[in-house]
């Protein structure tokens, strides 16, 4: 076996690895201003020619966009998001669904096998908002409870890579299918949070299988139209 030398990071690197485990553990979260570039420049020790290599190196990966005149922002919690979003983009909508029909029912199986008292009491309180929206017939407030709601349920699974994957694929599917959903009645959500209430996995997964059907019998009446 040929083995290869090990080499020391070079200056660029270090900074661009310790910006990015900043954007990873959620101390610049997405929709965070970096520092000014003085500031970074003083904090970090290095040069600006340093920095500003590295700051292109993270926006090339899609963490960070450089708005001239204005600053330097947190578009992606990871390199992987920011791939998902790209490929997203290029996928059709149906092809999006059913990604995310394999991504809620698993996760809807594994929160109610795993999920906590506490866990479920934070699910019970989203799903009331979103029947609150719908007798208010708020479209905005039950599009964030729906999606609070849905987060809840992957937070419940206790997997970190199904949170990061879903916070893609669920906004992107949402924004782009849930007006259309709601003008036709949302989907009710009552036997998904019934299932993972009484631990029933099975239960959760069917409920996930039955209203994703619903949203693809949408998709492709609204295509026809």
């Amino acid at each position: 076996m040929d083995l290869k030398k090990t080499r020391r990071l070079s200056l660029v690197e270090q900074v661009t690895r310790q910006i990015e485990s900043l954007i990873q553990d959620r101390h610049w979260p997405v929709g965070y201003r970096l520092p000014a570039e003085p500031k970074l420049v003083e904090e970090l020790g290095v040069s600006r020619n340093t920095l500003r290599e590295a700051i292109r190196a993270l926006v090339h990966s899609g963490l960070l966009i450089t708005r001239p005149g204005d600053g330097t922002y947190v578009v992606s919690a990871s390199a992987l998001g920011a791939a998902l979003d790209r490929r997203l983009r290029q996928s059709n909508l149906l092809e999006t669904l059913e990604v995310r029909h394999a991504l809620e029912r698993e996760t809807a199986a594994l929160a109610a096998a795993r999920r906590t008292d506490s866990e479920l009491v934070q699910i019970q309180m989203h799903f009331a908002e979103c029947q609150e929206a719908v007798q208010r017939k708020d479209y905005d407030f039950y599009q964030k409870a729906d999606l609070r709601l849905h987060e809840s349920i992957v937070e419940a699974a206790h997997n970190p890579l199904f949170m990061e994957l879903y916070e893609r694929v669920g906004q992107f599917v949402q924004l782009s299918i849930g007006a259309m959903i709601f003008d036709h009645l949302p989907v009710p959500h009552q036997e998904l949070v019934e299932a993972i209430s009484r631990k029933d996995s099975a239960g959760a997964a069917a409920a996930v299988d039955e209203y994703i059907e619903h949203f693809k019998q949408r998709v492709k009446a609204a295509s026809e139209e």
